[in-house]
């Protein structure tokens, strides 16, 4: 199991959490200097995943007035070629 394990993790477990402990410490680090916290990244990822959510639903909402748009044409003319066809 300690073969996978460490297959898993690229390295033994103890090398892994040391440099797991140095990276975040050096993360850390940054982020406080230009004043960010995990909260600020929290609330930065969520705004942007709202904005292409509301982005595609406005994209819909576009596509579905175009197609009624079209439809209020294409279907009349439609109904009026089946119709001229038929009686003639």
């Amino acid at each position: 199991m300690d073969d996978k394990l460490t297959q898993f993790l690229g390295d033994t477990p103890g090398r892994t959490a040391v440099k797991l402990i140095v990276i975040s410490l050096v993360v850390g680090i940054i982020m406080s200097a230009i004043g960010y916290t995990p909260l600020d990244v929290w609330h930065a990822f969520t705004g942007f995943v709202e904005r292409i959510y509301e982005l595609g639903f406005r994209a819909f909402g576009r596509f579905g007035e175009y197609l009624l748009y079209g439809a209020m044409i294409v279907v009349p003319v439609f109904l009026l070629a089946r119709l001229l066809k038929f009686k003639g």
